[in-house]
């Protein structure tokens, strides 16, 4: 049974990455609204329902890694010690990330230009990163306050994930803009980990003023 299930769950995987990166070739290509579900299925080999199972949006066929980000961050706090806050320790999921030139860490080889022009040319795109941003941060307010055994983010929970995420965000963009605008992407990669030190230790001070 514990065999069959692992081979359903890696089946299940394969699909979704199959589906994910056929759709993303498809983007790039096109652009993301000149794009149908039922194209991306039909490359996939899959039926359009297939798609809708995996990811419930079109756009989350782009923005694939929006929901790892969030099972990340969610482990990261809970997993944390009990002598640091939140903020701190999505500080250190980010600076591990950049170790491992993940993606979701800001680091940017020279080909990320395509996917972010796909997204600075989809308005739906675009609503959709604001969109996550919001849940980023309703996400880790409510892991705050989880800690601090409170059942609902109060004021300073909300400001505190408010400043934590904008961190992050503000020198993941200032970074895509570089590379965007043709610097060296080794270059940039080499400084996001002291500009994520002081984006954060501005966090931390600011949530402190309170």
């Amino acid at each position: 049974m514990g065999v069959e299930q692992g081979l359903r769950e890696r089946k299940k995987r394969e699909t979704r990455r199959l589906i994910s990166d056929v759709a993303t070739m498809l983007f790039v290509e096109r652009g993301f609204d000149a794009v149908t579900v039922a194209e991306i299925a039909a490359r996939a080999g899959v039926a359009p329902k297939t798609v809708f199972n995996y990811f419930p949006r079109k756009e989350d066929l782009f923005l694939d890694r929006l929901e790892e980000l969030s099972a990340m961050v969610t482990a990261a706090v809970r997993g944390s010690g009990p002598g640091v806050g939140a903020p701190d320790a999505l500080l250190a999921l980010v600076l591990d990330l950049l170790a491992q030139r993940h993606p979701l860490s800001g680091y940017a080889e020279p080909g990320y230009v395509h996917f972010w022009q796909v997204i600075i040319d989809s308005p739906p795109l675009q609503a959709r990163v604001r969109e996550y941003v919001q849940e980023l941060e309703d996400l880790l307010a409510a892991l705050i306050a989880e800690r601090s055994g409170g059942a609902e983010p109060d004021f300073r929970a909300r400001f505190a994930a408010a400043a934590a995420v904008s961190a992050y965000r503000t020198v993941y963009l200032d970074g895509a803009r570089r590379v965007f605008a043709g610097e060296d992407h080794e270059a940039v990669a080499a400084a996001l980990a002291s500009q994520y030190a002081r984006a954060f230790d501005a966090a931390q001070r600011s949530i402190a003023a309170l």
